[in-house]
């Protein structure tokens, strides 16, 4: 049995047919030479990058036009598997035609994208995925040479994950507005940790300075220096600046203590939905069970009751909605 047969029906149904023809037949492998630039009129580029993780290796050519910075011809060689390959293929072609300002911002989430049959299906394994991730580096190492400057200055800010390109104070930024607690909900927000998995925690392909779960621990940690530092002054949080979880929390509290009682004894309940700022208000939304669900109630005396012990207790711009 051969090699293609045990593997057959398994990882290479994971491959995009985009991908397996580009392994195959490369369109943009190659070298540009000196003299094929000099009758062009253009500026000889030659750029190296390798993957420490997996050994790959990808150089890159290109002719770019001297006035316009237009990259005119775009050719690569691999050192490396067949993913690498096809993506290297891919990057050279999304190059041709751009400047060499606009050639730093294709992405390695733009090659993947390019490579795929159809939108919603990756076009290679999360495992393989770390073999197509060298385009980001090879373009700004290419765009660096032309430029005559470090390849670092192009580099922003500091990049956690590299296959989606998503940055340190993107992650930090959403974690915080969205309270997110797991790996899975940043990589849903966020698509980092999506692919390669390199950056979710120590052991993966390549070694980061930081990673996913050190940021949701970084997180936790404010949380509770914030909440012992209210207990410290004496001064309890505001509702307004807790988080969602704790808003939630705080406002399944008053409802226990106030009114789930009441409507227990009336067959009935009732449950927190969602918490959501709009522009001046807190709009919480509910859901009634039991009796509760229907009764004519429950859009107006008991709504009513429930929305102002809210108020009272907790925010005065809070604003009940049943659904």
């Amino acid at each position: 049995m051969g090699m293609d047969s045990l593997i057959g029906g398994t990882i290479w149904d994971e491959y995009s047919q985009k991908v397996t023809d580009l392994m195959n037949n490369p369109q943009n492998m190659g070298e540009i030479t000196q003299e094929q630039a000099d009758e062009m009129g253009a500026t000889l580029i030659i750029a190296d990058f390798g993957a420490e993780s997996c050994g790959d290796a990808v150089r890159l050519y290109w002719a770019v036009h001297p006035k316009s910075d237009v990259i005119m011809l775009s050719k690569f060689k691999s050192f490396g598997c067949g993913t690498a390959i096809a993506s290297s293929d891919t990057m050279a072609e999304l190059c041709k035609g751009k400047t060499v300002d606009d050639a730093v911002k294709i992405t390695n989430i733009d090659v993947e994208m390019a490579m795929r049959d159809n939108p919603d299906t990756p076009a290679v394994p999360p495992q393989k995925m770390h073999c197509s991730v060298m385009a980001y580096d090879v373009i700004k190492k290419a765009a660096s040479l032309y430029k005559g400057v470090d390849m670092e200055s192009f580099e922003k800010e500091v990049i956690v994950c590299e296959c989606a390109r998503v940055s340190l104070s993107t992650l930090r930024e959403v974690i915080r507005l969205n309270d997110l607690t797991t790996v899975e909900q940043i990589t849903d927000y966020t698509k980092a940790g999506a692919f390669c998995k390199s950056c979710i925690r120590p052991g993966g392909h390549e070694k980061k300075d930081i990673y996913l779960v050190d940021l949701l621990e970084e997180y936790e940690k404010e949380k509770m220096t914030k909440t012992a530092d209210s207990l410290t002054t004496g001064g309890p949080v505001s509702f307004t600046d807790m988080t969602v979880v704790q808003k939630l929390k705080a406002v399944d509290k008053v409802i226990d203590d106030n009114i789930r009682q009441m409507l227990i004894m009336d067959g009935g309940d009732m449950e927190i939905l969602d918490i959501k700022e709009n522009g001046e208000h807190i709009d919480i939304y509910i859901r009634y069970l039991g009796a509760c669900n229907g009764c004519a109630s429950s859009s107006t005396g008991t709504l009513f009751a429930i929305e102002g012990i809210l108020k009272e207790k907790l925010d005065t711009n809070i604003r009940v909605l049943p659904i």
